[in-house]
């Protein structure tokens, strides 16, 4: 309780003000192409710092969502600031999107500056609320976080669990699970969580996931991006609003025209096509 406790009075937007900025196929059209008018297509992504290659992807990583078409894309492993990368990677990224909007949630100072996850959206979407939630590190690597984005239609949430102690990875989505539970669970707007768990699809963690969330993204090995072994990156609901979602396609990609996701991260990215459906309405 306490750390739930303390995280709901932690929730907050941050903001970073230094601005150095430096200077599976996908379908076409008619084949095998999913999205409508009403269809959003999701995303998440473990970016990687923009920089696991060795070169900066940040221009590549925009361009491949941009062929994706996606609406909301969550984003894990961003410097914000720090002697690493001594600029705000998210700000960057959303501007090479032409414009999003932005949410970034440190997790942990680094380097003099900040690190952390993030979401970026089309403002479309009408962004209409920013969150930001610390997941307490307990015996894990680091600290971690929660990004949440509430939109007109649907709630988005972006998160990094620890990768070294189960015990601790599974505090973080109980913390997550807890806290959507007690803020959303009893309204008719959908929660969609996205992000690198670290869990494989037999493990404690997604086992827990799985009592109140429904897992919408493909099974499919996400890591790592040059010959991938493992599932880790999922996209899910909450069980709150699940029937309002109706998934239409579920993917990971492997294969671009506009950038190489072998060297672009070392995870590959996830999408689902949904539509977001009207709250059912009942007569007395």
């Amino acid at each position: 309780m306490k750390t739930l406790f303390f995280a709901l009075l932690s929730a907050m937007f941050l903001f970073c003000q230094c601005d150095n900025a430096p200077s599976g196929q996908i379908p076409s059209p008619g084949e095998e192409q999913t999205q409508t008018e009403d269809t959003l297509r999701l995303a998440t992504y473990n970016v990687g710092v923009f920089s696991k290659s060795g070169t900066n992807t940040t221009n590549m990583v925009a361009a491949m969502a941009k062929e994706l078409g996606v609406s909301a894309l969550s984003m894990n492993e961003l410097d914000s600031c720090n002697t690493r990368h001594n600029v705000f990677q998210i700000k960057l990224f959303a501007e090479a999107m032409g414009g999003w909007d932005y949410t970034f949630a440190q997790a942990l100072s680094y380097k003099g500056g900040g690190y952390g996850i993030g979401i970026v959206s089309d403002p479309s979407l009408k962004l209409q609320k920013r969150m930001r939630l610390k997941l307490d590190r307990g015996d894990g690597s680091e600290q971690r976080a929660l990004a949440v984005c509430e939109f007109r239609d649907f709630v988005f949430c972006s998160t990094h669990l620890d990768h070294t102690s189960k015990n601790a990875q599974k505090a973080q989505a109980t913390t997550i699970t807890d806290w959507v539970r007690k803020t959303y669970g009893s309204t008719d707007k959908p929660v969609i969580l996205c992000g690198d768990f670290n869990a494989l699809p037999n493990s404690e963690t997604i086992a827990y996931m799985k009592q109140e969330w429904t897992i919408l993204s493909p099974l499919d090995f996400t890591y790592p991006a040059k010959s991938p072994t493992k599932c880790i990156d999922y996209i899910m609901v909450y069980r709150n609003a699940s029937s309002r979602v109706e998934l239409h396609a579920a993917k990971v990609p492997t294969e671009f025209k506009s950038g190489d996701v072998k060297i672009a991260s070392d995870h590959l990215p996830v999408y689902v096509d949904v539509t977001i459906k009207a709250p059912s309405t009942s007569k007395d």
